[in-house]
C-alpha cells in the first residue's frame, strides 16, 4: 500500500526549518531544494515508519530529483506542510525497491 495519496496529498507546502536545513547539508550534501523535488517526480514511495513513529507520524520516502540524485528522505506533517527531518542519498536495498518499482509502473 502507497501511503502517498492519503499524506501527500493532504499537503499544502512545505515547512522548513533551518537547523534540519543546515544539517542535511552538511552531513549529506542534500539540499532543500532537491528534496521537494522528490514529491514532484514519480515514482515517488512513500510509507508510514511506524517505528520511529512514537512521539509524532513519521513518514519515509524514496524518490529522485530532477537531476535523478535517488534520495531517501524522513518527514512528518505539520499544520499540512510536509517538514523534512533528514535526507540522505538512498543505499543499496533502497535503489533496488526503487528500481523495482520504477520498472513495474512503466508503461
Amino acid at each position: 500500500m502507497n501511503d502517498r495519496a492519503d499524506i501527500v496529498s493532504l499537503a499544502e507546502g512545505f515547512e522548513w526549518d533551518e537547523g534540519n536545513i543546515r544539517k542535511n547539508w552538511e552531513k549529506h550534501r542534500v539540499s532543500h531544494i532537491e528534496c521537494e523535488e522528490v514529491f514532484f517526480n514519480s515514482p515517488v514511495i512513500v510509507r508510514k515508519d511506524a517505528q520511529h513513529s512514537t512521539e509524532e507520524d513519521r513518514y519515509f520516502v524514496l524518490g529522485r530529483t530532477d537531476t535523478e540524485r535517488l534520495l531517501f528522505l524522513v518527514f512528518t506533517m505539520k499544520r499540512n506542510k510536509i517538514r523534512i527531518i533528514s535526507a540522505r542519498d538512498m543505499n543499496r536495498k533502497e535503489r533496488k525497491t526503487y528500481e523495482q518499482t520504477q520498472e513495474d509502473t512503466q508503461v
